[in-house]
């Protein structure tokens, strides 16, 4: 058997992992990632906790966050969506949870550098979202009275 260099190797693992083929298991990975929740756990650790519009101090610095702060921060979300949501999260590598043996115990979660990395994006998505909603909502109206 032939032994690969390590470029050969890179250039083998950007075929294998092409979302567009059926197989790639980078597509669980994009339905992992793609998910309301993680997009908003990901910002709320990553800092982003501001209630204001895009923008608008919204690049607060990452911090570690118990469950009931993120909970109380991502409004409808249910304790078993989150739970595993961010159980999904640390398995990924994109978020650490600490447990400090106090009484009662403090469970607390930060984002890995892998998670940071995404955090930057999801920032972007979820600025996006907010900043287009009133033109989508136009739009979906201006749709739905012309199918009418």
């Amino acid at each position: 058997m032939a032994t690969m260099k390590a470029a050969q190797k890179r250039a083998q693992a950007k075929v294998e992992y092409n979302a567009f083929l059926a197989g790639c298991p980078s597509r669980q990975l994009l339905d992992r990632i793609s998910d309301k929740w993680v997009v908003l756990i990901l910002c709320a650790l990553g800092g982003d906790n501001s209630a204001g519009q895009p923008g608008a101090a919204d690049a607060d610095a990452p911090k570690a966050m118990r469950y009931s702060e993120i909970s109380r921060l991502l409004a409808g979300v249910s304790q078993k969506m989150l739970t595993q949501t961010l159980r999904s999260l640390e398995h990924n590598g994109l978020l650490t949870r600490t447990v400090t043996p106090t009484v009662p115990v403090t469970v607390s979660y930060e984002l890995t550098d892998l998670g940071l990395s995404l955090h930057h994006m999801t920032r972007g998505l979820r600025n996006w979202a907010q900043t287009h909603m009133a033109e989508v909502l136009a739009n979906r109206e201006n749709y739905d009275s012309r199918t009418s």
